[in-house]
């Protein structure tokens, strides 16, 4: 029998199973993955944005969580010579409409004790000239990393700490007693006195099979990205993202420079047919199923019709795509936009059609199951497993 058993393989699970076996020196870990590599989801499928914290509710866990982590992984990153750079980042403000959430974004900054520059539309012009827009903020703190490079090597340390790795294990069963918990599959069986589930894509599925009566549903968004042809790729120092708007979960189509030399334009947010899924078109019958049947589904898309009519057309027609991108970055053109792979979003709708914001845990006498961990759920893995080692 295990200590613990973590299931889920991306940069929380990781990090998670990191923080057990740095708390409690000398106990078995033991954590399980459905794919044949870690990271292979949302961990390896973003724009490899450490995030700073400037648009979260104060006091939510988003905002708390993503302050830390972003200085812990600037740190892990150098300490383990892991490619990043702290390039900081530039919301750009393009109306009167924008303006105003941008000064409300730049107190909501201040409150979150986050260190931000506000900028008038001269002096954005002479930081990036290929940028417009009638204000912007910049983050200075902001920068890029690759976190599948940062689940790896946070692996490694688990396995050095004498935990086990098993890939290629999908769970099919979970059974709780009073003093055990049951992972089972056609890959093995793992008992273990405490289970942690950061399942992701998966989140609801895998409470409901541990007997959590979960009202909410994960919905799988696709954020579609593009990339500039590599003699473009100079057309910004910084990130470019518009201001968000606050009634939504997504942040918006931006610029983002990636350590590995390319400049990616995206995501979109799109309503997604298949969980895991990730070419164009892609549709799974269950996945379908559960979105069709689900009540919260339907009111969320009486909602925000309008908005996934756009993100719909968006995605079938580059030009409107495009149209996105040139309200701040004019000289991009059709032939700019060349593919790139897509991510997919783990978003939990609650059945009320609310779209869940902040990160959403529920626990079980012997388990603890993330059911919501959206962006800026990488930046924050650390601070995120700590908090779940906390309520074990």
């Amino acid at each position: 029998m295990y200590d613990f058993c973590v299931i889920g393989g991306g940069i929380v699970g990781v990090a998670t199973a990191h923080e057990l076996l740095t708390r409690n020196p000398g106990a078995s870990v033991v954590l399980v993955e459905k794919a044949d590599r870690l990271g292979v989801h949302q961990t390896g499928h973003n724009s490899g944005v450490i995030h700073s914290g400037i648009y979260y509710e104060p006091d939510s866990l988003k905002a708390r969580l993503c302050r830390a982590g972003a200085r812990w992984t600037t740190e892990f990153a150098r300490e383990h010579g892991i490619e990043h750079r702290v390039c900081g980042k530039l919301l750009v403000a393009t109306d009167e409409i924008e303006h105003e959430r941008m000064l409300a974004l730049h107190e909501r900054s201040v409150t979150n004790g986050v260190e931000v520059e506000l900028l008038d539309a001269a002096e954005l012009r002479r930081r990036e000239p290929h940028v417009t827009g009638v204000g912007a903020l910049f983050v200075p703190s902001t920068g890029i990393v690759d976190y599948r490079a940062i689940t790896e090597a946070l692996a490694a340390r688990v396995r050095a700490l004498g935990g086990t790795v098993v890939l290629g294990a999908e769970v099919t069963a979970i059974t709780e007693t009073d003093t055990e918990v049951t992972v089972a599959g056609q890959a093995g069986r793992w008992t273990a006195r405490t289970l942690v589930v950061c399942a992701g894509l998966q989140a609801d599925r895998m409470a409901r099979l541990a007997g959590l009566d979960v009202g909410l549903r994960i919905v799988p968004f696709r954020g579609e990205y593009y990339q500039l042809p590599p003699e473009r790729t100079d057309l910004v120092r910084t990130l470019i993202y518009p201001i968000p708007d606050p009634s939504l979960p997504f942040l918006g189509v931006h610029l983002s420079p990636t350590v590995g030399g390319a400049l990616t334009v995206g995501p979109n947010a799109v309503l997604g047919l298949s969980r895991e899924g990730y070419r164009k078109g892609s549709v799974n019958r269950r996945d379908l199923f559960d979105i069709l049947t689900f009540p919260g589904m339907r009111r969320v898309a009486a909602t925000h019709l309008r908005t996934g009519a756009r993100e719909l057309r968006n995605s079938l027609f580059k030009r409107g795509y495009l149209a996105e991108c040139r309200k701040y970055c004019p000289q991009l053109t059709p032939a700019d936009l060349r593919p790139y792979p897509a991510g997919i979003r783990a978003q939990a709708v609650l059945p009320d059609g609310t779209l869940a914001h902040d990160f959403l845990i529920e626990r079980t006498p012997r388990s603890v199951h993330v059911l919501n961990a959206p962006s800026p759920a990488a930046t924050s893995a650390v601070p995120i497993a700590s908090h779940i080692v906390d309520q074990l």
